[in-house]
């Protein structure tokens, strides 16, 4: 059976690696089937194939498809994952490769000596991974733009952003070109391009899934997660990617939550199909019987008007970069280099501030939500912005798509963006924010969210 009749027997919201799974160990697909579908749908010349992958691993996708198909019919035991096509960013180490990070300053540094432990973690478990997905420059924007590799359009409307960082992540797996793709968070980089794109992203607690082998942009707040088309399927790539034994995510019930809406910013300026999916999204939970408060949280507008994050990216970033600017400049994005560089204008004294206040102000909103399940919001105030008007105006565009997603990594908060727009309409994203290192209970309140959205 074609991978796309796989697809179309699903119920929203249902898990397609369960179900491709299924069918790969029951003999109606193939790993190989599953690849050539994926290839196809990259290499379509009316797609966007050549904009949201920087390198195709073809050659070597194939011979893992056929390692994993012979492996099969000798019953050997594998990963849900096992056989699947996933997409990685650009971002990180393949033994061998020169890792650009969207930016061809890099590319004559020298090849990986080993693969990052997430790729490593995910070739160990059987993935067949198919190619680099394109992102922002060395990940320094939400908005997704690249001018050096092209700027792959939203699925929703090819003229718009697809959100970044993980750019290409988020088109890979909204346009099936692969069964989920591995991004990177620091101010949302994986939760803004799923909300855009219309897929599920998920934001771990930081120390859950090793960064080593990434480029990095913040030491203090970069985090790596996984995007796909839905909640189980990200909570799949997440036990893989974090070496940690699977959880159910099946045995939430909405009625038992209770759960906080923050009053204040986050709800400020929302595109009117925001606005209204958020509202539904938040009256069918309260039908289905869960507790929702609208609280202040005095945290939160302190991080506002500290803004932290802006001045802890631009010193770590600069600090990284300061000898590739100097020999390589001219090939960077010049919104991209000139964020960086300010990292150089920064005092110590603000940057320290900036790191001292963290510890007071997570344990403030860690003791303020105790009491809640977990946060909600808008994951992004506005719907994706024309392609034309993020390159006219980058930084406004910017800083309202980060709005709601940059203060869960200052505070290290898990967090996940689902979509909660109606079929056909512009993809928008409810973001739901766990507390710190309860990764599997925030998996699954979302994965009731998303059960009771599709009933």
């Amino acid at each position: 059976m074609k991978r796309a009749e796989q697809l179309d027997r699903l119920a929203p919201g249902s898990s397609e690696i369960r179900a491709l799974a299924a069918a790969l160990s029951e003999g109606r697909a193939s790993s190989g089937d599953l690849l050539d579908d994926c290839l196809r749908r990259i290499k379509d010349p009316a797609g966007e194939g050549t904009r949201t992958f920087i390198k195709v691993w073809e050659q070597e996708a194939q011979l893992a498809a056929a390692a994993f198909d012979g492996a099969e019919r000798s019953g050997e035991a594998r990963s849900p994952i096992a056989g699947l096509p996933i997409s990685v960013k650009d971002l990180f180490d393949v033994k061998g490769e020169v890792t650009l990070a969207g930016s061809v300053a890099r590319d004559d540094s020298p090849p990986a000596a080993c693969d990052a432990p997430v790729v490593n973690r995910l070739k160990s478990a059987g993935a067949v991974l198919i190619g680099r997905t394109n992102m922002t420059q060395f990940a320094y924007s939400a908005v997704g733009l690249n001018p050096h590799f092209g700027t792959p359009g939203n699925p929703w409307d090819r003229t718009r952003t697809p959100g970044g960082s993980s750019s290409g992540a988020a088109v890979s797996v909204a346009d099936r070109m692969a069964v989920a793709s591995i991004g990177s968070d620091t101010v949302g980089s994986i939760r803004v391009p799923a909300a855009l794109c219309g897929v599920v992203g998920f934001r771990p607690t930081q120390r859950r899934v090793p960064r080593e082998g990434a480029i990095p942009l913040s030491a203090t707040l970069d985090t790596i997660g996984p995007l796909a088309r839905s909640v189980e399927d990200c909570a799949l790539v997440f036990g893989v990617i974090a070496a940690e034994e699977l959880r159910p995510t099946d045995g939430c019930d909405l009625s038992s939550l209770r759960l906080a809406i923050p009053k204040g910013r986050t709800l400020e300026a929302l595109d009117p199909e925001v606005a209204g999916a958020f509202t539904r999204a938040c009256n069918m939970a309260s039908r289905a019987g869960a507790r929702i408060a609208e609280i202040d949280v005095e945290p939160l507008e302190a991080f506002y008007a500290l803004n932290p994050n802006a001045t802890i990216q631009a010193v770590e970033a600069m600090a990284w970069h300061r000898d590739l600017i100097s020999r390589r400049g001219a090939a960077y994005d010049p919104n991209v280099k000139a964020r960086i560089e300010a990292g150089d204008r920064i005092a110590a004294t603000a940057y320290l501030d900036c790191l001292m206040r963290r510890g007071p102000l997570t344990h403030e909103l860690d003791h303020l939500t105790a009491c809640f399940d977990a946060l909600i919001m808008p994951t992004v105030p506005i719907i994706a912005p024309p392609i034309a008007t993020c390159e006219r105006d980058e930084g406004s565009v910017r800083a309202q798509l980060i709005r709601n997603t940059s203060p869960f990594n200052y505070f290290d908060r898990p967090a996940i963006s689902i979509p909660i727009h109606e079929p056909g309409s512009a993809p928008v994203g409810l973001m739901l924010v766990g507390g710190r290192d309860e990764d599997w209970k925030l998996l699954a309140i979302a994965r009731a969210f998303e059960t009771a959205r599709n009933a």
